[in-house]
């Protein structure tokens, strides 16, 4: 007798059924149990499904847990802050924390604002401490990435130029393509929506109707396509024209409507950009056609979509708190002298603003109170308020490499248990993993032949590589690679993302349209891809061409160590030698770059790499704009199969 157990997989359920089937006639076959598991889903879930969204059905449920987490942990925040304020008697049992009474509205906003130049009590100041215990600002995690959230903005040193030069985003950049560079810097929002107003304005004077505030408010917020769908609305717009008339044998006057429909472009990327810009500048100051208008209009909206969102706004607002030099309290109060109704909800800040205003109205205060002493500053804003616990560790859930692993006997409360130890499998993100995938796929590629007889390409600077010997590939149809071959594709593969089956016949062999490969695409080198492009866009912010990943792999490194070795910079970080011991190996620049970037989360610096970037500097020997390039380098998630021992023991000999 036989126990099967069957299994109906579908999409929202699973159906099962434990039968017993007879082996013989003399067995009776019967249906033991069955059942089936529903899996109901949302109407969002399940449109999610079959739009092939990696949501789980879980996710609202693990947000929510999450909310209650983060509130649960304010109010133990908030307890061991009144604990250590009942304390050193700042307040007592019967102290007041709350407004109350008539014109009382936003006094602890206003105590709070007052801290940072005036006197205030104790109990005055413990209110404070409590407000801005309540929200702490956004630390930012190097490693947590959303697009719908925006990005950071760290272009302080450029609004500091912008306004020490009384410049605009557009006369800055058309500044930088004039000297010649290549890239342009990042911008404020409030930066580009002023230089938009600056030009909106200006142009209004020529042309009001089509200028009306209607349409500025309309236009407000939208990226490059929805400001040109709007504004052909409303850039409606009379020329005059001179015609001969023949009947009256003179010239006349005649006046033409003109709508938006766009201009015909003559110029073409790096010139066609410079022309925009060229535009931005003289918008400032000179009556422009609309259609020329609609242009700049249309690029300065797509810049400032693309600094919008969540964390655009939290750089933005730290910003203006710099150059009106305010505090958090200070900014949130003049809001709301401006508008009392007005909302503050979604008014984040950076947390080193906090912290900041925390430190400022602390020694203020500390002139007018002996009890706020430093050791009291230490415990309330590094061990309370501002105390941020450590992410748990998730390195128990790493596998152990199933090469390099044993098992042991443990005792634990009295009871005997068997564990796996062992090696952990590598990050697929390091390079002996990316050195041993390529290899291991290359040790997979077969090439065949069709009806024609083919050479490979002779390499002038070896007589063994393609001997003229005969080959098997001629004989028998098809091969796989040989080992010269192997090494010259693995060092092309170095520098790439991937290479087509095309690119890599054509690298091999004279003729290779007679020929084919078992694959489409081999995958290269992710972390040296990576990096390269990096570096490509380093010399290009200094005002160099750009790598053409085009050009093999010995142009491309040749071309970085000339320029590297030009500007001063380091120039052993183009290759890796994988064969070193792992004390050798983990002291090459190469590695260390990738471990850097690989194992670094963040720091107290706004933007959350600032420490990065210092050691990125200190590594690279280059300044703290191109550092910033390869502080926002991201690479490959997840790991392999095996461990580093594993890889360099069995395959990499």
């Amino acid at each position: 007798m036989k126990k099967i157990l069957g299994l109906d997989l579908g999409s929202s359920s699973i159906g099962w059924a434990l039968v017993n089937e007879g082996a013989n006639d003399e067995e009776k076959s019967s249906i033991i149990k069955l059942g089936v598991r529903v899996n109901p889903l949302t109407v969002d879930e399940a449109q999610n499904f079959e739009k092939g969204k990696s949501i789980t059905t879980n996710a609202d449920r693990t947000l929510k847990r999450g909310m209650r987490r983060n509130l649960q942990r304010y109010k133990q925040r908030r307890e061991a802050l009144v604990e250590v304020l009942k304390k050193h008697e700042f307040i007592t049992a019967g102290t007041l924390m709350s407004e109350q009474g008539n014109k009382t509205t936003f006094e602890t906003y206003r105590l709070r604002a007052k801290a940072v130049e005036e006197e205030i009590s104790l109990e005055e100041f413990a209110r404070v401490l409590l407000m801005i215990n309540k929200k702490r600002g956004y630390k930012s995690s190097r490693k947590a990435k959303g697009d719908e959230d925006g990005v950071l903005i760290d272009g302080m040193d450029v609004a500091k130029k912008l306004y020490d030069e009384d410049l605009n985003p557009g006369e800055l950049c058309l500044q930088l393509l004039e000297a010649g560079k290549k890239t342009l810097p990042d911008f404020y929002r409030s930066d580009l929506q002023d230089e938009f107003d600056k030009i909106w304005n200006f142009q209004k004077q020529f042309n009001p109707e089509s200028f009306c505030d209607t349409a500025k408010e309309e236009v407000r917020g939208k990226n490059r396509t929805q400001t040109w769908t709007i504004l052909s609305k409303y850039f409606v717009w009379t020329e005059g024209d001179s015609v001969w008339n023949n009947e009256e044998a003179r010239t006349e006057e005649r006046i033409k409507e003109y709508k938006l429909v766009g201009i015909k472009r003559t110029t073409k990327g790096y010139e066609q950009k410079l022309e925009n810009y060229r535009w931005r500048v003289q918008a400032l100051s000179e009556q422009l056609n609309p259609e020329i208008i609609a242009i700049v209009l249309q690029e300065i909206n797509g810049q400032i979509s693309a600094s919008s969102g969540y964390l655009g706004a939290i750089s933005d607002r730290s910003k203006e708190l710099f150059f009106n030099h305010q505090t958090v309290g200070q900014s949130l109060m003049s809001e709301l002298d401006k508008n009392p109704n007005g909302s503050l909800r979604n008014k984040v800040f950076y947390r080193q603003d906090y912290l900041d205003e925390f430190n400022t109205i602390w020694e203020k205060q500390s002139l007018y109170h002996k009890e706020l002493t430093v050791e009291l500053k230490k415990e309330i804003r590094d061990i309370i308020i501002f105390y941020q616990r450590r992410l748990k560790s998730q390195k128990g859930l790493i596998s152990t490499c199933e090469f390099e692993q044993r098992e042991i006997i443990v005792e634990k409360d009295g009871k005997r248990k068997t564990k796996i130890i062992g090696c952990k499998v590598i990050p697929r993100s390091h390079p002996l993993f990316q050195e041993f995938k390529i290899w291991q796929t290359l040790n997979d590629v077969e090439v065949y032949v069709a009806d024609r007889r083919t050479k490979r390409k002779q390499d002038r600077k070896s007589t063994t590589l393609f001997s003229d010997t005969e080959d098997i590939l001629l004989v028998e149809g098809k091969r796989y690679l040989y080992q010269e071959e192997k090494e010259l594709l693995a060092k092309e593969l170095f520098v790439r993302e991937n290479m087509k089956k095309a690119e890599v016949l054509k690298l091999l062999f004279e003729d290779p349209k007679e020929l084919d490969l078992n694959f489409k695409q081999i995958d290269g080198n992710r972390t040296g891809f990576a990096l390269f492009s990096a570096y490509s866009k380093m010399i290009e912010k200094y005002g160099y061409e750009s790598v053409n990943f085009k050009n093999s792999a010995d142009e491309i490194i040749e071309k970085l160590q000339i320029i590297f070795a030009d500007l001063g910079w380091n120039t052993e970080l183009f290759s890796i030698d994988l064969s070193k011991d792992d004390k050798e190996l983990e002291k090459q620049p190469y590695f260390r770059l990738w471990h850097l970037l690989y194992s670094f989360e963040g720091d107290n610096t706004p933007t959350g790499n600032g420490k990065l970037i210092e050691a990125l500097m200190r590594l690279c020997s280059v300044e703290k704009e191109y550092a910033s390039v390869l502080a926002n380098v991201s690479f490959q998630e997840d790991y392999g199969s095996l461990s580093a021992k594993a890889i360099k023991k069995y395959y990499l000999i």
